[in-house]
């Protein structure tokens, strides 16, 4: 949506009297995944896809809500004791309440907000939603201004404390500190992060949404972290100062091999070869060679599928047209057991991709993936 349409909900909602627009995007991630909980490196980029807010302070103690998407309207106060019932409110009211923590003598507003980023898509609706509010509080509200990634950390701590989601840092990472034109490599275990170009001319990322989720995610997610630590229990007997994988060579693996069940030795090599990609993707982009950060992207599917197996049948059918296609580089984002596919494209070969995919897949599961284009943008930001 627009900021015009948010501004004419906004008015209509609470009167003429003009606020502050605001925006944060969604997130996606090239490469690197589930190296985040194994002390390695993730690869987000902002999307031009996201939130906007309006908001205008309106000296009172309460906060004035209205979600135009969902024609939700909600009134809260500020204190620990006012959350509200409806969930989306209290992604606003978490930030405001970890604002305080901080020491911000955050007031009551008024706000309308709206996104265009699709939900369930692996895009982080959630975080651009935590991130418009963090930014503007922050703005508004701050005598000494929070520097940006606390206000990550804000997000963060909102879906620890007030939604009971034990997130990563990622996606609030992403939203708060992009760039346009460029992805960001982050630690996960310094939390440093670098800016590395991508400009690729000649080619388009897309993300195909297979529309499915399976129930496996969260028990198999936490099954996959304990294999992970496994590993590293077993490697640390040789290499005692051995902490995460990301400090784990696969001739360590190798070496620990009798003492690691045959699953947990696969979810480890998958994660170590990972970490690797990342930076190997680092090395490509700086050299504006497309070509291999495609081939990289079709190993790390190799290894979600067959090592790690968070795929399903969909992402993986997705992937096989995306090969059939000529397509550079494809893979399943996220977690797995669902969502989309995220592809690197070229431009000639857009059109028949799509078209041939969506055709095919209709054929095999009833119905089309969702296609959504994303261009690499800037994060958090006042618009008006």
């Amino acid at each position: 949506m627009k900021k015009e349409e948010v501004r004419k909900h906004f008015i209509e909602r609470f009167g003429d009297v003009k606020g502050f627009l605001y925006a944060s995007p969604g997130r996606i991630n090239l490469i690197g995944e589930h190296t985040d909980y194994n002390g390695g490196f993730v690869f987000p980029g902002a999307i031009d896809k996201g939130m906007v807010a309006e908001i205008r302070p309106n000296n009172t103690d309460k906060v004035r809500a209205y979600a135009i998407d969902l024609d939700e309207y909600a009134e809260f106060g500020l204190k620990e004791e006012d959350a509200p019932k409806e969930s989306w409110a209290r992604y606003i009211f978490g930030v405001c309440r970890e604002m305080i923590k901080r020491n911000v003598e955050v007031k009551g507003f008024d706000t309308a907000f709206s996104g265009d980023v699709p939900l369930g898509a692996g895009m982080s609706s959630s975080a651009a939603l935590e991130s418009t509010y963090a930014f503007a509080i922050n703005e508004l509200f701050a005598d000494s201004k929070i520097e940006k990634f606390e206000l990550a950390k804000v997000g963060q701590a909102t879906e620890h404390n007030y939604v009971g989601v034990k997130c990563g840092i990622m996606d609030q990472f992403a939203s708060i500190f992009g760039k346009a034109g460029h992805l960001m490599r982050l630690d996960c275990r310094s939390l440093e992060h670098e800016y590395f170009p991508f400009n690729p001319k000649g080619y388009r990322l897309v993300l195909l949404d297979s529309v499915v989720k399976h129930e496996l995610a969260s028990s198999a997610y936490n099954k996959r972290r304990e294999s992970c630590e496994a590993a590293v229990a077993a490697i640390q007997k040789k290499h005692p100062k051995v902490e995460f994988l990301r400090d784990c060579t696969m001739d360590m693996l190798k070496e620990s091999k009798a003492n690691i069940s045959e699953e947990d030795f696969m979810r480890a090599e998958y994660v170590i070869e990972e970490i690797q990609r990342v930076i190997d993707v680092c090395d490509a982009l700086e050299k504006g060679d497309y070509e291999t950060v495609g081939q990289k992207m079709y190993e790390t599917h190799h290894g979600m599928s067959k090592l790690y197996e968070v795929s399903c049948d969909e992402l993986d059918y997705l992937n096989d047209c995306a090969k059939k296609c000529g397509v550079s580089g494809s893979r399943v984002m996220g977690g797995g057991f669902g969502g989309c596919t995220i592809n690197l494209v070229k431009d000639e070969l857009y059109d028949d991709f799509v078209k041939t995919t969506k055709e095919a897949y209709k054929e095999k599961y009833g119905h089309e993936p969702k296609v959504y284009d994303v261009v690499i943008s800037d994060g958090a930001r006042r618009l008006a």
